[in-house]
């Protein structure tokens, strides 16, 4: 059996599904999609932490569906400018499961992830998949990726 690892960059989702389809992301239909090719052993999904009460409906719906959510605290900076990245997280926790799964799934269309896929691929062997939204994917992300995954009209609410 196919054992899968999901990694889902949040913020880079819910903006980029936002900016070009007006629409938000259906991680459902997500999961309905990635169980069918496999079983998932690994199911994370990285958010900023506003401490809002909607984005805590949304972490609880995530965690219902099957996903395990690790937070980082929003921060503002005193010049308006806010910080809250997990690409390091994301790297971290993709190198570590790299060597027990036969496939990486990576939902983000940040090119900073170009030279991890193609480590995980060389190292370990393992495919790796992006889902990502066309126009807003890096190409270089797309290019080291086993398989690209078009964000489109399927996967949206």
């Amino acid at each position: 059996m196919n054992k899968i690892a999901i990694f889902v960059d949040v913020q880079n989702i819910y903006y980029t599904t936002r900016q070009a389809y007006g629409r938000q992301f259906n991680y459902r239909k997500l999961m309905t999609k990635i169980k069918s090719e496999g079983d998932i052993v690994i199911a994370y999904a990285y958010a900023i932490d506003k401490g809002d009460s909607q984005q805590q409906k949304f972490q609880e719906a995530l965690r219902h569906i099957g996903f395990e959510i690790k937070l980082k605290p929003y921060i503002q900076r005193s010049d308006g400018s806010a910080k809250g990245d997990w690409d390091v997280g994301i790297a971290i926790d993709v190198l570590e499961a790299a060597s027990a799964v036969d496939t990486v799934v990576l939902l983000s269309g940040d090119g900073d992830f170009d030279l991890l896929l193609e480590k995980v691929n060389q190292k370990y062997g393992v495919k790796t998949q992006v889902y990502g939204v066309p126009s807003l994917t890096a190409n270089s992300l797309i290019y080291a990726a086993s398989d690209f995954q078009r964000i489109e009209a399927d996967l949206l609410l």
